[in-house]
């Protein structure tokens, strides 16, 4: 049962792990570069002579390693549009992979010689999809932990690893979108017996979910913390701290918002002078702290993991009632 399912499917490994080596031969040279210019620009140091506290006096040393960061992303910024490709990889494997898994055998009618040779559906299906998901997983997993030591300089000099897309391509919740990727196409191609529908709905599918986590339930997993601070003292938010700003503003002494996602200051000696807000104006910020990165990595993961199961569970159910 193996080696057939091997040789269903070994063209599409083949094509993938050939897919997977062009990605490489992109990200090893560049992210080399980038490595090599985040060590000799000292950035390093720079943002560990910070700490990963939220706020910080404002020193010649903050401003140092802020010009540093800039010149990094000056350079590498574009590197983003490449990581947005990376964000897409998941969802691939659920159109291509997934979504035919089923539906092909049916559109094609293999499926009914197979289940007459002496192998029940459901030895059949976890032959399958056991094969088919073992192999995805240990590529997914390969793929992770190189898009997380590619994508790491511009993430550390950026707005950290909680914001969106630099979340996305880091830590392990790729190898769980995957696995949901695949598991939805699977589930897909048992309703929509045939595969163009069944990829289409796995697509779809997959950008709904990913869209309503990301929007919805990820800026919630934890209560999110505030902070306020005068822009006339010399306090201000750490740039080597990662925290995700989920919202910012001006309030007024009466601790009403006058200027949302605004901020004003740091002030001169003799203060900012007449504003729009008022006297007694204080900055404001609705954060996740940066140090929450692995417990929002381990929340999302398990979410995904859990998808994928009761979408298997669920396709082999469905098995049952395909003639």
């Amino acid at each position: 049962m193996s080696w057939l399912i091997w040789r269903q499917h070994r063209k599409q490994a083949l094509f993938t792990l050939a897919a997977l080596g062009a990605l490489a031969a992109l990200m090893v040279p560049t992210g080399l570069t980038m490595h090599a210019k985040y060590d000799s620009l000292g950035l390093g140091a720079c943002r560990a002579a910070l700490g990963s506290a939220s706020m910080i006096t404002q020193t010649e040393a903050v401003a140092r390693c802020e010009s540093l960061g800039h010149q990094l992303q000056q350079e590498f910024g574009g590197m983003v549009f490449i990581a947005v490709l990376f964000v897409v990889l998941p969802v691939l494997v659920g159109v291509f992979f997934g979504a035919p898994l089923v539906a092909r055998e049916v559109e094609h009618g293999t499926h009914r010689l197979v289940w007459t040779q002496g192998v029940t559906r459901l030895q059949w299906a976890l032959a399958k999809f056991g094969l088919v998901g073992a192999i995805t997983a240990v590529l997914a997993v390969g793929y992770a932990l190189g898009v997380s030591w590619w994508f790491e300089p511009l993430v550390s000099t950026s707005v950290g690893r909680l914001t969106y897309l630099s979340f996305d391509v880091q830590g392990v919740v790729p190898i769980a979108y995957t696995l949901f990727a695949l598991a939805l196409g699977v589930f897909a191609g048992t309703y929509w017996r045939k595969v163009l529908p069944a990829m289409g709905i796995a697509l779809v599918g997959f950008a709904a979910v990913r869209v309503a986590v990301e929007v919805l339930a990820r800026p919630r997993y934890l209560p999110a913390r505030t902070l306020s601070f005068s822009p006339d003292g010399r306090q201000t938010p750490n740039p080597a701290s990662g925290d995700w700003v989920l919202d910012l503003g001006v309030r007024n002494a009466a601790g009403e918002m006058v200027l949302p996602n605004a901020q004003i200051g740091p002030c001169p000696p003799g203060g900012c002078g007449d504003t729009s807000a008022g006297p007694g104006a204080a900055n404001w910020l609705q954060y996740q702290p940066g140090d929450r990165f692995w417990i929002f990595q381990g929340i999302e993961t398990g979410l995904f993991v859990l998808l994928a199961a009761a979408l298997v569970f669920f396709a082999l159910r469905r098995l049952r009632t395909i003639a």
